[in-house]
């Protein structure tokens, strides 16, 4: 493991733990879109399928333990909390998620490495978890107020998928034969839809402002 994959990670589960303190400690989902939350419990039940049958080493496990139960919760805490999901903004984030999860099995039925169950629904979850921020960062343009722990999740977030570039080139020129065209081509999309958000928040940082992304 080179240090942008552990970076990677950390950040990962570094945006995890800012979304669960928002949500836990503030008792507030405010700003936070349900949709793409569930589609990240998607994304992670069909990717760790294998998580008692194919064993990598301890730390893959816990990690895959730590996302799958924390996106769960998650989801509950803004489902059922009778809290915090009063302060869920359901007028706002009403981006239909199923426009993108029917496009995401399709192209992993088209576009695969082997046509087994356990590897169709990992290539759905490369190709879900490219696009599952979209409802999110539509919220936040159609939100007036950003507060800071939304976004510094949402930077968090995209920080980790850029540090998993970085590892990925790592890893082509030090590992022979090494190639994952589906997950880079993925990663890339995912990464880009950042673009913009990164601009408004560094500008924001910058000069010291609100976060606040045009409409």
């Amino acid at each position: 493991m080179n240090i942008f994959r552990l970076c990677g990670d950390m950040t990962h589960l570094l945006s995890v733990v800012v979304l669960l303190l928002k949500i836990h400690t503030i008792k507030s989902c405010a700003g936070i879109s349900l949709k793409t939350q569930e589609l990240y419990a998607l994304v992670f039940a069909t990717r760790y399928l294998d998580i008692f049958t194919h064993h990598v080493s301890l730390y893959n496990t816990v990690m895959k333990i730590i996302f799958l139960g924390t996106s769960f919760t998650i989801v509950w805490y803004m489902r059922h909390h009778k809290v915090v999901r009063q302060t869920y903004d359901k007028e706002q984030d009403t981006f239909k998620h199923y426009m993108l999860i029917i496009p995401c099995f399709a192209l992993a039925l088209l576009i695969k490495t082997k046509f087994t169950p356990l590897e169709v629904l990992w290539t759905f979850s490369i190709y879900l978890e490219a696009v599952a921020i979209f409802p999110q960062l539509v919220l936040l343009q159609r939100t007036k107020n950003i507060d800071n722990l939304t976004g510094n999740y949402v930077f968090l977030l995209g920080a980790y998928r850029g540090l998993y570039l970085l590892n990925w080139i790592v890893r082509y020129f030090t590992e022979k034969g090494y190639r994952q065209w589906i997950t880079w081509i993925s990663g890339i999309v995912q990464t880009a839809l950042y673009a913009d958000f990164f601009y408004y928040y560094i500008k924001c940082w910058r000069n010291n402002e609100k976060l606040h992304l045009p409409s």
